[in-house]
C-alpha cells in the first residue's frame, strides 16, 4: 500500500518507556473521571524565590530537524524551541484548555459570524521581534499566505485552518488584525501559534530553507543562540528585547542525550532536567532512599547499597539484559570497584529528583482493519471485547504509583471539554460476547488447518521465541505448543493439520494476528502489557504472533506501511480535536491506482458518518455544540473498534531538586522565564 505522508500537528508517539519503578510515591485514584488524573509537577515557585542567573541543561532525544513547525520533519524539540523564542497567541492551561497569552495579545474574539466569521486580534503594543519592528499585521498575512495551501512552491505539513481563511486586513493600525473566514472555523484560536515573522514566512526560499538551520528574527523571553550539530546542543540565551517578565535563567542549553544514558549524564552533571525511563526513575528514587543511611560501603549518600545490591542496581541500569549484565558484574565483584563507582554516582544522583505526571498522550491498542481477519468488523470487535482494559491500565501504571485509570475517549482526555466515556459504544470485556462475535464471523475452534509453506517474515522483524514459534508451529502443521493458560496447557503439542483445541480456524486457516511490537531497552513495559493482551486473546481463541522489530522502523517500516495486525503506540491528545484528530481517523480513500490514502489513519478504520461529523465540528462557532459533535464523533470510533484506547502515557522527569517551576508539564505550555533555580533558603 502507498500512504500518504502528509502528517497533522500532532505526531505519533512511540511508548519505549521501561516504567517498573516500585520506588516512587503513590497517588489516590479516586479522582472523578472526568478531572485531570494527575496535574503538572513542575515544583512551582514565585517568581521573588527564585534566583537570577544560571543555565539549565534540558535533555532532547535528537538534534531538530527543522526549526520550522510547519514543515513535515518538525518534532517534539522543534516545538520546545519555538515555545521559548516565538509568539504563540494562545497557550495551554494545566488542563488543556488554550489561554490567550497576555505577553502577545491584548483580546482576539470573534466579532462577526454573518455574511462571515470575523476574528479581530489586538496586539500588545510592547510586542516586538528582535530586529524591533512590531509584531503585526503583515506577519500574520505572510503566514497565512505561506500555509494556505495555495502556493505549492512552500514546503507545508500542513494547512488546517488556514486554507479556510478568505483574507487578512490590517484594522485601525498595524496591532489589530482582522481575519475573515471564507468558511466557518471552530479551531480558529490554533492558528498563528507559533507566529513566524514575515522574514520567514515572505518567501519559499525562506520558508523552506532559511529556517531549517536558523531563527535569526524571534520574539520571546529567549533568543537562539546557536545550534552546534557537532556538539549536539541548541543554545538559547535571554532576549534583550523581551518587553515581559525577565526569564530568571541566563541560557537554556537543550542538549541532545539518547534516553538509555540520561541516567549516567545527570550522574556525571551534564544534566539538569530531563525525561528518563523508569530505570533511570528508579535509580534516582534509590538514591533518594539511600541519603544518610550508615552502610558497609563509606560514609555518606548511597553507602546503604550492599555489594550484591550495587551489582543488581548496576547490571539493571547498564545492561540491556539483565541476567547477562549481572553476570558480568559477579565477575568483576572481587575487586568492588564497580560497586564503588555505582555508589558514587548514586550520590550524584541525591540531587535530583523524580517529577512524575501524565503526558497529554494515550496509548492505544490498533488494529488494522485493511487486510486479514481484522478487515471483518465483527472480529475486530471480539478482540476489544475480550480486552479487561482495567487490567492493562494497572500493568502500566500500578508500578509507577501512578493513579490507575483507563482512557474512555480517542479524542480527549480527562480535564478537556470534549472528554466523556463513549466506551459503551463497545462495552466492557465479555468473553462470551467476543467469543460469540467470532463464530458469527465464521471462526470456529478444532477446525482443520491447511499445510503451508513457512511464510516470510517481515523485514527488520525478529520473531519472539516462544509464542510466535508455537503459533507457527501449529499453522503449519509441525509440532508444536499452545499457549499456556489460552488454549491448551504449556506443553500441548498441535495436532498436525488441525487447529489446537480450542484455537479458532476458517477456510483451512487458523486465527492467527501478527501482533508487532519494538524490541528495544524502554519498551519493556510496553511489552508487558502485549503479553497481557496475548493471554486475554488466547483465552477466546485468538494466537498471536510476536514480532519484535527494530524501534527505528517501528512506525515508518510497520504501523505507518500497514505490516501489521496488532500493535501498541501513542497518539497525543490535542486542544482542537476537530481539526488535529480528524485525519488519524479520516475514512481512507482508494485511489486509482488501488493504493488507499490514509492520512495518520494506520488501522484504516473509517466510516462517512464519522467524517462528517468532524466536518461538522469544524465549522461550529457554538463551543458547546462543538463538543457534543466532537463526542458523537468518538462514540462512532468506539464501535467501528479500529482503535482500543488503554491508559494516558505516563511522564517521568528527573529534576535537580533545587530547580523550580520546571518538570513534568502534562498539558501545561512552559512558562520558560519562570524556570530557575531557588533562591538560598527559598523552598518551591
Amino acid at each position: 500500500m502507498h500512504d500518504n505522508k502528509r502528517r497533522p500537528r500532532a505526531t505519533a508517539f512511540l511508548v519505549c518507556g521501561a516504567l517498573a519503578v516500585t520506588t516512587l510515591a503513590g497517588c489516590g485514584s479516586d479522582d472523578h473521571p472526568w478531572t485531570p488524573t494527575a496535574g503538572p509537577d513542575i515544583a512551582p515557585a514565585a517568581r521573588d524565590r527564585v534566583k537570577d542567573g544560571g543555565s539549565v541543561r534540558w535533555a532532547i532525544d535528537a538534534m531538530p530537524r527543522t526549526l520550522n513547525s510547519f514543515q513535515a520533519d518538525a518534532d517534539a524539540v522543534t516545538s520546545r524551541v519555538t515555545g521559548a523564542v516565538l509568539p504563540s497567541m494562545f497557550r495551554l492551561d494545566a488542563q488543556g484548555r488554550p489561554r490567550r497569552d497576555a505577553d502577545y495579545l491584548e483580546k482576539a474574539e470573534v466579532v462577526e459570524t454573518e455574511p462571515k466569521q470575523v476574528v479581530l486580534y489586538k496586539l500588545n503594543q510592547e510586542a516586538v521581534w528582535s530586529t524591533g519592528r512590531e509584531i503585526g499585521a503583515p506577519d500574520f498575512a505572510a503566514q497565512w499566505r505561506a500555509l494556505s495551501g495555495k502556493d505549492s512552491a512552500y514546503w507545508t505539513a500542513h494547512n488546517a485552518g488556514y486554507d479556510r481563511i478568505e483574507k487578512i486586513e490590517r484594522g485601525a493600525n498595524d496591532l489589530e488584525v482582522r481575519v475573515t473566514f471564507a468558511k466557518p472555523y471552530a479551531d480558529w484560536r490554533a492558528l498563528f501559534s507559533p507566529l513566524y515573522p514575515k522574514d520567514v514566512m515572505g518567501t519559499p526560499d525562506a520558508f523552506n530553507e532559511g529556517a531549517r538551520r536558523k531563527l535569526r528574527v524571534t520574539a520571546g523571553p529567549f533568543a537562539v543562540d546557536s545550534v552546534n550539530r557537532a556538539a549536539k546542543k541548541v543554545t538559547l540565551d535571554r532576549n534583550p528585547r523581551w518587553w515581559g517578565e525577565r526569564p530568571k535563567l541566563d541560557k537554556l542549553v537543550l542538549t541532545a542525550v539518547p534516553r538509555a544514558k540520561r541516567a549516567a549524564a545527570l550522574a556525571a552533571g551534564r544534566l539538569d532536567l530531563a525525561d528518563v525511563d523508569a530505570g533511570g526513575a528508579e535509580r534516582i528514587a534509590h538514591a533518594a532512599r539511600d541519603h544518610g543511611s550508615a552502610g558497609p560501603l563509606s560514609h555518606g549518600p548511597g553507602s546503604s547499597l550492599t555489594p550484591a545490591e550495587a551489582l543488581r542496581s548496576w547490571a539493571i541500569a547498564h545492561g540491556d539484559d539483565e541476567e547477562a549484565a549481572y553476570d558480568e558484574m559477579a565477575a568483576r565483584a572481587k575487586t568492588r570497584k564497580a560497586v564503588r563507582k555505582y555508589a558514587r554516582e548514586q550520590k550524584r544522583l541525591h540531587a535530583f529528583k523524580v517529577r512524575k505526571s501524565f503526558a497529554p498522550a494515550y496509548t492505544q491498542l490498533a488494529l488494522n482493519g485493511a487486510q486479514g481477519p481484522l478487515a471483518d468488523e465483527r472480529v475486530r470487535r471480539a478482540v476489544a471485547r475480550a480486552l479487561d482494559r482495567d487490567q492493562l491500565a494497572a500493568v502500566a501504571l500500578r508500578p509507577l504509583g501512578l493513579p490507575v485509570s483507563t482512557v474512555d475517549n480517542h479524542l480527549a482526555l480527562a480535564g478537556q471539554a470534549a472528554y466523556t466515556d463513549n466506551s459503551s459504544a463497545l462495552g466492557d470485556q465479555d468473553m462470551a460476547e467476543a467469543q460469540a462475535l467470532l463464530a458469527e464471523a465464521g471462526w470456529v475452534p478444532g477446525g482443520p488447518v491447511k499445510e503451508k509453506k513457512e511464510r516470510p517474515r517481515t523485514a527488520g522483524g525478529e520473531g519472539d521465541t516462544s509464542d510466535s514459534k508455537r503459533a507457527e508451529g501449529a499453522e503449519h502443521g509441525r509440532e508444536g505448543h499452545a499457549v499456556s493458560g489460552a488454549y491448551a496447557p504449556r506443553g500441548t503439542a498441535a495436532p498436525a493439520g488441525a487447529a489446537a483445541a480450542g484455537a479458532l480456524a476458517k477456510d483451512g486457516k487458523p486465527l492467527t494476528l501478527r501482533f508487532v511490537l519494538p524490541s528495544g531497552a524502554g519498551s519493556e513495559q510496553l511489552r508487558a502489557v502485549a503479553d497481557r493482551i496475548t493471554q486475554m486473546l488466547g483465552r477466546i481463541g485468538v494466537r498471536t504472533d510476536v514480532m519484535k522489530v527494530d524501534d527505528e522502523s517501528y512506525f515508518k517500516d510497520h504501523i505507518a506501511s500497514g505490516e501489521y495486525d496488532l500493535a501498541l503506540y501513542s497518539w497525543p491528545a490535542s486542544a482542537y480535536p476537530a481539526t488535529d484528530a480528524r485525519p488519524i481517523y479520516a475514512k481512507p480513500i482508494p485511489a486509482a491506482d488501488g493504493s488507499l490514502t490514509v492520512e495518520q489513519n494506520y488501522t484504516r478504520v473509517g466510516t462517512d458518518h464519522i467524517d462528517q461529523l468532524f466536518d461538522q465540528a469544524i465549522g461550529e462557532l457554538d463551543a458547546d455544540e462543538e463538543n457534543a459533535l466532537v463526542k458523537k464523533a468518538d462514540a462512532r470510533i468506539w464501535a467501528a473498534a479500529g482503535s482500543i484506547p488503554l491508559y494516558q502515557r505516563p511522564q517521568l522527569v528527573a529534576a535537580r531538586a533545587d530547580l523550580a517551576n520546571a518538570g513534568a508539564f502534562g498539558f501545561q505550555t512552559p512558562h520558560y522565564e519562570d524556570i530557575g533555580y531557588l533562591g538560598k533558603g527559598a523552598r518551591g
